[in-house]
């Protein structure tokens, strides 16, 4: 999972204040609600897609991670050329190239999201669903703890709650494992530091820039690493069947894909809708590696993945009525001004 949210409508969908009166369309309240419409496809789309990435990684099993993340990559910044051409979209990518500081940037996110790409497919492929839909849902959390250490962020008590809970469902956990879940932490905080990273470029690189810059950084280390491996007859996608070559192709795929429909959500949803939308992917992962793998779940799991479910859903109420405060706020400003 990948990008940066940009929401260009309120907080609860309304049209700027005025906006209607001044355009005189009568058509505009339509608009509005078939951009919603889209909005909520796409994010089903990009969430939906990402939920059900486990079948798909879990399909590809006998590859080994690095040779798939490799893969992932090369045939990424295919597509990514692919529809910047198509787009004519090279202004934007000759601009940022411009930047250095935009260049490197994404250089390092690019870093950072090769590990948490690297790490589930680890998971998906070796049995560790479960593990995987748990750093997804802690996501949100870590993203909050760094809110705090890294930009100085004040919490809401029901977010303090949120958070101390969290830390009570590792340790929960941790017992359980007889060691840290360290799958589902190192999926959650390289996500997190993920889209702390994106923040530094923001609106200034649209999703397709931005992924074209990071594959095009990775694809120096994947490509050596392709070649070495190759050379030296070891690559698996030379022996592999038809069906499994088509998957790692397609790869390219299932990683922009997702991302474009996300960016196309962000610009159509209001910000606090796109982020109750996210976890609809780890709720998939869940029930795929519960009732799909059939991953087992000791009593153990259960306490502390219901933990987690908690501190979510207390974090989901939180979002909920701060965006109601909002709201309200916002009408009253309108009506005084």
């Amino acid at each position: 999972m990948t990008g940066a949210l940009h929401a260009v409508i309120p907080p609860g969908g309304d049209p700027p204040a005025g906006q209607r009166a001044v355009s005189g369309e009568e058509g505009a309240p339509g608009k509005e609600g078939s951009r919603l419409r889209a909005g909520v496809l796409l994010a089903l789309g990009a969430y939906g897609i990402w939920g059900f990435l486990p079948l798909y990684f879990n399909a590809l099993t006998g590859i080994p991670a690095l040779e798939i993340l490799g893969w992932r990559i090369v045939f990424s910044l295919v597509l990514c050329l692919v529809l910047v051409t198509a787009t004519r979209s090279w202004g934007r990518v000759v601009a940022a190239f411009r930047a250095p500081r935009i260049n490197l940037t994404l250089g390092l996110a690019g870093f950072i999201v090769s590990v948490n790409w690297l790490v589930y497919i680890i998971a998906t492929t070796t049995g560790h669903v479960l593990e995987a839909s748990l750093g997804y849902f802690f996501n949100p959390l870590v993203t909050i703890v760094l809110g705090v250490v890294v930009l100085r962020e004040r919490l809401r008590p029901m977010q303090w709650v949120s958070v101390g809970l969290s830390f009570a469902a590792v340790v929960v956990l941790s017992v359980d494992y007889g060691a840290l879940p360290w799958i589902s932490l190192v999926l959650a905080v390289s996500f997190a530091l993920y889209g702390l990273v994106k923040k530094n470029v923001g609106s200034r690189v649209d999703a397709l820039t931005g992924l074209s810059f990071e594959t095009a950084w990775l694809t120096i280390p994947a490509g050596i690493f392709l070649i070495v491996v190759g050379a030296g007859g070891g690559l698996a996608l030379t022996g592999a069947d038809t069906p499994t070559t088509l998957l790692l192709v397609a790869s390219g795929i299932i990683t922009a894909t997702p991302l474009l429909c996300f960016a196309g959500a962000a610009s159509r949803l209001p910000l606090s809708a796109v982020g109750m939308f996210q976890y609809l992917t780890p709720i998939l992962q869940f029930l795929i590696g519960y009732l799909v793998f059939g991953e087992h779940m000791s009593t153990g799991r259960w306490i502390g993945f219901a933990i987690v479910w908690l501190a979510v859903i207390l974090l989901i109420l939180d979002a909920a009525r701060a965006a109601g405060v909002n709201r309200r706020a916002a009408r009253l400003a309108r009506r005084c001004g």
